[in-house]
């Protein structure tokens, strides 16, 4: 049974459960609701970069801080459609199309954005967006364009969150997932690990993610990775046994939501990855980047793929 009723006390009793035992509980479940053999592989496209006018603390596309990310102006309709076909060209099926927007802006450039996503389903792709906040409208324009998901992270706890982050409040990120919801459109959300946040912080992240009156279609799961010139940059990187935990845990308390190894792949091991695929997660993004933090190569994805038997599509 699917619920959205878990309690704080029954997720910090899976939380802490022995990690083997963890792990063989969640592929349990993995495996009655998802095809453990295949994973879906999916690709961002960076609309616009940089020059955000956010604080996240981890971020390198804020104005904010000088991490040498220089900004482009939103790409042209053409531009994004070639590198969609380049993604399609490599056997991805998914774009993710992502704009460092503090609000979804309002006419001309919503209309090209609605273009975009038009001109790519017709390409045989599936298109996500995340873009930042958005209002009532703006969602029940991009359910009527069919897009397959929208990305708006937590990114971390209700108590930590000010932290990281205070140019946007929780709330509004909450508001903006309720208005996907009321949409009907699938919500991405999920959050980073690694910041200096306490493991009550990820059991309250996840607590709020599995009391969502309705699942996240994808709860990307991200170790952060530090950036020079970000408020985090001498944050020192997290074992892979933290996110092994996280994606476990997910699991078991969304059993129907896909899981996406996210951002901090390039740092870890293989073996590592793959413990990650046997606790649940059944989703990463490919290319050399994931906006500006670095990614494995695809061959490499390829090659791991292959040798522990699994299928992207």
């Amino acid at each position: 049974m699917i619920r959205t009723d878990w309690n704080i006390d029954e997720i910090k009793n899976i939380y802490h459960s022995p990690l083997l035992d963890l792990v063989y509980k969640a592929a349990s479940i993995h495996r009655k609701y998802h095809d453990p053999l295949k994973i879906k592989v999916s690709q961002l496209i960076s609309i616009k970069t940089g020059a955000c006018v956010e604080d996240c603390a981890y971020c390198a596309q804020s104005s904010r801080y000088n991490t040498g990310v220089q900004p482009h102006k939103t790409l042209s309709l053409q531009e994004v459609l070639k590198e969609a076909a380049g993604a399609k060209e490599k056997g991805v099926e998914r774009v993710c199309l992502s704009a460092s927007w503090r609000n979804v802006p309002e006419g001309k450039q919503f209309e090209e954005l609605l273009q975009m996503i038009s001109e790519v389903k017709k390409m045989g792709l599936s298109a996500c967006c995340t873009l930042g906040m958005i209002n009532e409208k703006q969602a029940e324009s991009l359910a009527k364009a069919g897009i397959t998901a929208y990305n708006h992270n937590l990114d971390t706890s209700d108590k930590f969150y000010s932290q990281i982050i205070s140019t946007r409040s929780y709330q509004d990120r909450l508001d903006t997932i309720d208005r996907l919801i009321n949409a009907g459109v699938q919500h991405c959300t999920g959050g980073i690990i690694g910041m200096g946040e306490t493991e009550e912080d990820r059991i309250s992240m996840i607590h709020k993610l599995a009391t969502m009156r309705k699942h996240p279609y994808t709860v990307p799961l991200n170790t952060l990775v530090p950036i020079q010139g970000t408020p985090l940059e001498k944050m020192p990187l997290l074992s892979s046994w933290e996110m092994i935990r996280m994606i476990a845990v997910v699991r078991i308390v969304m059993p129907k939501s896909m899981i996406c190894l996210a951002a901090g792949r390039k740092q870890m091991a293989d073996e590592a990855q793959a413990l990650c695929f046997l606790a649940g997660a059944n989703s990463i993004f490919v290319g050399t980047k994931l906006l500006t933090t670095p990614n494995p190569e695809l061959d490499d994805d390829m090659e791991l793929m292959k040798k522990i038997g699994m299928e992207a599509y």
